[in-house]
């Protein structure tokens, strides 16, 4: 037994030291810098492994890749691509590994059904409801004998006195009728002819003053004094206030002439500028709200009344009239107002946020996450819009999660023309025209400064060209680096934007017998 001791003890240590061994083997053969862990410590499983580097591509979506890193023609740098990160785009989606979602803040939110109702805002200001508007101007000429209101801006109630007033018509129109009402009192027991006759010139001398807004109440008093007054008061036709006052006591004034004007402001208007793209969103008889920045914490109500048939060219805007109740006389005429009004669909429609859609001005896109950092970009028809969502016609089902912050990143991380170009060919049966065109011809020129270079190329059949000259942008100087102008070359082009033509990849030709021909339509 002495001896079985020592032997167990000395099986343990090799078994130690051999694991110890192997997993220092296995660590290293894994690509792990880590440090060795101390004996006797269990090393800890590890599961990343290095990614395999594929090559660099252009920041712009160009066609052109690079084995090194390098900056394109704008100091961009290129972007480098993974094994694993191109897969997806031949099936029309975009990958991007699950470290650079994290970076880009990528955020979703579900396509849902909502009410998509957008507020109209626009300006207004406050006016007298033109209805409620009196001029008070005597039929007859006078006197202004004494002023009962005196001040621009005084409250009247209906039937107030205003003002006096000495008139010789009005004078003379009441003795016709004070005389008239005595001779028909002394004529009660004449003939029914002389009493008829009699009662209509009584009629008649009450049917002059009451023309000229005498009141009846001074009328009566008229009839029964017997005596002609005078001096009569004038009095307000309605209650309101003061707007402008042209009496001034001892003055003369001429039938028709205006001496005050009142306004009822116990229901003013609204008049608001509607914007000429929101205007087909509003009707008569619709509910809005409206803010007085003198009253921030009051919220008013009113209705709109009447839409005006004119277009202000200035700021293409069209009044529209919203009529209120001014309890209080809260609303003052010209304070500036504030108008919402709810408008757009009732229903429930599927819907997505506006920050969702990425517009290319011919077609709208949207990213759908397929999850481990997949996404689907899809074409959407769109409709109504609200202040934050936008409904979504055909292309987004509810439920469906949508990209709605970091999508332009997400379009700038990856080939999204790539994968939007696999979209359409899936689409359309017929093959889509090549992103680049090739030619061969001659370096005629540099302009560093500029970035473009002059070539004179034979033709080019992916766009049915004939041979011409012409410029052209890099979309690297390097490309010209190693190539004297002269020399034959064989250059890969693409337009970048319209009218605009850039070389991705230039190498020198063998030189020929013949050169390409030039054409006189330089500049193409």
């Amino acid at each position: 037994m002495k001896y079985q001791i020592p032997a167990v003890l000395a099986a343990l240590l090799l078994a130690v030291g051999g694991g110890y061994w192997l997993g220092g083997k296995t660590r290293v053969g894994a690509g792990d810098t880590a440090i060795a862990a101390a004996p006797g410590v269990a090393a800890a499983p590890v599961e990343a492994k290095q990614r395999k580097l594929l090559y660099y591509r252009n920041p712009m979506g160009l066609p052109d890749t690079s084995p090194t890193p390098k900056k394109d023609s704008m100091g961009m740098d290129y972007i480098a691509v993974y094994d694993g990160e191109d897969d997806g785009a031949a099936s029309g989606e975009v990958k991007i590994s699950t470290e650079k979602v994290q970076k880009l803040g990528v955020r979703t939110e579900p396509a849902a059904l909502r009410e998509l109702a957008r507020q109209v805002r626009a300006s207004g200001r406050v006016e007298i409801d033109e209805r409620r508007l009196h001029n008070v101007a005597p039929k007859f000429e006078g006197w202004v004998e004494h002023l009962h209101v005196n001040a621009t801006g005084q409250p009247v109630a209906k039937g107030q006195p205003l003002f006096e007033v000495y008139s010789p018509e009005l004078v003379s129109a009441q003795r016709e009728y004070v005389v008239a009402a005595k001779g028909v009192a002394a004529l009660k027991d004449a003939s029914s002819e002389m009493q008829s006759g009699m009662r209509q010139l009584a009629d008649a001398s009450l049917v002059r003053l009451r023309n000229w807004d005498i009141s009846e109440e001074q009328i009566k008093a008229l009839a029964a004094g017997g005596e002609a007054r005078r001096t009569l008061s004038f009095r307000s036709p309605v209650s309101g206030v003061v707007l402008e006052k042209k009496a001034v006591a001892g003055m003369r004034f001429m039938p028709g002439e205006m001496l005050y004007q009142i306004a009822d402001l116990s229901s003013v208007w609204v008049l608001a500028d509607v914007f000429e793209r929101d205007i087909a969103q509003v009707k008569a008889g619709q509910k809005v709200r409206l803010s007085i920045s003198a009253y921030p914490e009051k919220s008013f109500t009113g209705t709109i009344a009447y839409i005006y048939p004119t277009l202000k060219a200035e700021t293409r805007t069209i009044p529209v009239r919203i009529e209120l109740a001014n309890p209080g006389g809260l609303l003052k005429p010209a304070m500036y107002a504030s108008v919402e009004l709810a408008v757009g669909e009732r229903d429930k429609v599927v819907t997505v946020p506006v920050s969702a859609v990425i517009d290319s001005g011919t077609r709208q896109i949207v990213l759908i996450e397929k999850g481990a950092g997949r996404f689907e970009p899809r074409e959407v028809k769109l409709g109504a819009r609200s202040d934050s969502y936008v409904e979504v016609i055909e292309g987004v089902r509810d439920g469906e999660p949508v990209v709605v912050a970091a999508n332009f990143l997400i379009d700038a991380e990856s080939n999204l023309k790539a994968a939007l170009g696999g979209l359409t060919a899936a689409a359309a049966p017929a093959a889509p025209k090549s992103a680049s065109h090739q030619a061969t011809g001659t370096l005629d020129a540099v302009d560093a400064k500029a970035g473009s270079v002059t070539v004179t190329h034979g033709p080019v059949p992916s766009l049915k060209w004939p041979g011409m000259t012409m410029d052209f942008m890099l979309a690297n100087p390097s490309l010209t680096q190693k190539i004297k102008p002269g020399s034959a070359v064989n250059i890969e082009f693409v337009e970048r934007k319209p009218g605009e033509w850039v070389i991705t990849k230039m190498d020198a030709a063998a030189q020929t017998g013949s050169s390409a021909p030039a054409d006189p339509h330089k500049g193409h």
